[in-house]
C-alpha cells in the first residue's frame, strides 16, 4: 500500500490497516520525523490520531523516541493517550516530565482520567502535582485517590450535570446551550436531579428530557429508583452491575446519599478487559502487572516464583513414580504409558477448571448451583473417562501387542478423568470458600491432583493386574 501526505491529512484511519493491526509504514515516518526532530511533521502525523490509537503507538515507540515525540509535540500532546497504555510505559512516560508539565495535563482531564495518570506517580510526586492545582481540583481529584484500589471512587468522574427538582425540560435544554462547552462533561448520558442538600433525587436520560414538553418539571419524568453505588465498592461489583442492568453509566453517592460523581460504560469497559486479562494470565501462572513493554529482567523474576511451584508439584508427582520403581523395571510398558494417562487427566482438569473459574467470577457459579454443577462434571469426566479409555486401551494393546494392557490403560484412563474433572470443580470452590483467587492459585493445584492419581492409580491397577511386586 502506497503512503504519501495527502492521506495522511484525508484518512482518518491513518494509524491502522484494514485489519486493524498498526500499520508499519506509519510508525516507521512517525520514528524517522521524531529522530529528525521535524515538530511540523510529528504535528501532522500524530495531531488527529485518537487518545487509544496515540496510546498504541507509544507502545510500539522505544524509550527514548517516546519521550521526544512527547517533547515535539508539546502543550498538543493529548495525555488521555496515557491512559490508554500499559502501567510499565505509562510510569516510563511520567518519570521523565516535570511537574509543572503533569499539573497542566491533569487540570485539563476529566477526573478519571487525571486520578489514573495521578496514581502511576511516586507519592512525593502525585503530591507536588496536586499542590499546584488550584484548590477545588486538589480536593475533587484527592478524595478519588483516598478510595481504595480498584473501587468505583478511582473510576467515577466528578464532572457532572446536576439541576434542581423544579426545574423544567426546557430549562435544562436551554441551560446546555448556554453554557461554555469545556465545563460540560466530554461524554454524558443522563442529568441529575437533586435537592438543595445535593442528595441524588432522580434521574433524566437526553432522550427523555428531548421528547418531553418544555414545560414538564424534571422531578415529574426522572427515574427515582435509578440504581447507584458508593465509592468504595469494588469496580468489578460495579462492573457486574453494570453487566446485569445493561447500564450506561451509574451515579455514585456517599453515605449521605450525596451525588459524589459518576462512572460510564467506557471506564467499566476497561475494568472489563483488565479483569479478563488478569484470569488468563493467572491461570498461566503470569503475574498481572507483566506486560509487553516489560524487559527480560522484569519479565524472568515475574514467572519465577510460578516456575518454583510448579517444579515442587513436579517433584511430587515424580515421587509415585519411584514408588513403582521395581514395576517400571520389570515392565517398560508402564513407563510409556503412564505419562499419556497423567497427561489427558490433567487435559480434562483444565478443561473443568477454566469453566468454574470463569463462572465464579461471575458469579454464575455459587452455593446455590455447586452440587448440581460438580455433579455434571463428575458425569462428563466419567462418559469421557470411558470413552478414552477404550480408545487408549486398544491403541495400547496394539501397541505393545499384550491385550492384557487395555483394562489397565481402560480403567486408568477413567479413573484420572473422573479426578480430574472432580479436582477442576472442587479446588476452585474449596478456594473461592477461603478467599484465596482461584485464578491464581487453581492450577498447581489441579495439576498435582490429576499426576499424582494418575501416575498412582495406572501403575497401582498395572502391579495388581500383571502381579508385578
Amino acid at each position: 500500500m502506497t503512503f504519501d501526505s495527502e492521506e495522511t491529512e484525508t484518512d482518518p484511519n491513518i494509524f491502522r490497516d484494514e485489519s486493524g493491526e498498526p500499520r508499519g509504514d506509519f510508525v516507521e515516518r512517525v520514528e524517522r520525523a521524531v529522530a529528525e526532530g521535524d515538530s511540523a511533521q510529528v504535528h501532522e502525523l500524530v495531531g488527529a490520531l485518537h487518545e487509544s490509537d496515540l496510546g498504541a503507538l507509544l507502545e510500539l515507540l522505544d524509550h527514548e523516541t517516546r519521550n521526544r515525540l512527547i517533547a515535539l509535540m508539546g502543550a498538543d500532546f493529548d495525555f488521555v493517550a496515557l491512559t490508554e497504555v500499559g502501567e510499565t510505559t505509562r510510569e516510563d512516560i511520567l518519570e521523565e516530565l516535570p511537574v509543572e508539565t503533569l499539573a497542566e495535563a491533569v487540570r485539563d482531564l476529566e477526573s478519571d482520567d487525571a486520578v489514573a495518570i495521578l496514581e502511576a506517580l511516586e507519592p512525593e510526586e502525585q503530591a507536588e502535582v496536586l499542590e499546584a492545582l488550584p484548590a477545588h481540583e486538589r480536593v475533587i481529584l484527592r478524595r478519588s485517590l483516598d478510595c481504595p484500589e480498584d473501587s468505583a471512587g478511582r473510576l467515577m468522574q466528578t464532572t457532572l450535570i446536576a439541576v434542581p427538582p423544579f426545574w423544567t425540560a426546557g430549562q435544562v435544554l436551554d441551560f446546555f446551550r448556554n453554557t461554555d462547552p469545556d465545563e460540560l462533561p466530554d461524554n454524558f448520558f443522563e442529568v441529575f436531579v437533586v435537592d438543595p442538600g445535593y442528595r441524588l433525587l432522580g434521574t433524566v436520560f437526553l432522550d427523555a428530557l428531548v421528547r418531553e414538553a418544555p414545560t414538564k418539571r424534571v422531578d415529574e419524568i426522572m427515574q427515582a429508583d435509578r440504581r447507584r453505588v458508593h465509592p468504595t465498592d469494588e469496580s468489578a461489583e460495579v462492573a457486574r452491575l453494570f453487566e446485569r442492568y445493561n447500564l450506561v453509566s451509574v451515579p455514585v453517592v456517599d453515605e449521605a446519599e450525596r451525588l459524589v460523581g459518576v462512572i460510564t460504560i467506557d471506564d467499566i469497559v476497561d475494568v472489563l478487559e483488565a479483569a479478563a486479562t488478569e484470569e488468563i494470565k493467572a491461570l498461566g501462572g503470569v503475574s498481572p502487572a507483566e506486560e509487553l513493554s516489560d524487559n527480560f529482567w522484569q519479565t524472568a523474576k515475574s514467572r519465577f516464583l510460578w516456575l518454583l511451584i510448579n517444579l515442587g508439584t513436579a517433584f511430587i508427582a515424580s515421587s509415585v513414580l519411584r514408588l513403582f520403581e521395581s514395576q517400571l523395571q520389570q515392565m517398560v510398558a508402564l513407563a510409556v504409558l503412564a505419562p499419556i494417562v497423567a497427561s489427558q487427566g490433567g487435559n480434562s482438569a483444565t478443561q473443568t477448571m477454566t469453566v468454574a473459574v470463569r463462572a465464579l467470577a461471575t458469579r454464575e457459579l455459587s452455593r446455590a448451583n455447586a452440587t448440581r454443577i460438580i455433579l455434571r462434571e463428575l458425569a462428563a469426566g466419567a462418559l469421557n473417562g470411558a470413552a478414552f479409555g477404550l480408545i487408549t486401551g486398544v491403541v495400547a494393546a496394539n501397541w505393545f501387542q499384550n491385550i492384557g494392557i487395555a483394562p489397565v490403560m481402560g480403567l486408568a484412563m477413567c479413573t484420572n478423568l473422573v479426578a480430574g474433572a472432580l479436582g477442576g470443580i472442587l479446588v476452585p470452590l474449596t478456594l473461592d470458600r477461603f478467599e484465596i483467587d482461584p485464578a491464581v492459585s487453581s492450577s498447581a493445584f489441579v495439576t498435582t491432583v490429576t499426576d499424582v492419581v494418575g501416575y498412582g492409580a495406572f501403575l497401582s491397577i498395572a502391579s495388581l493386574w500383571f502381579g508385578l511386586y
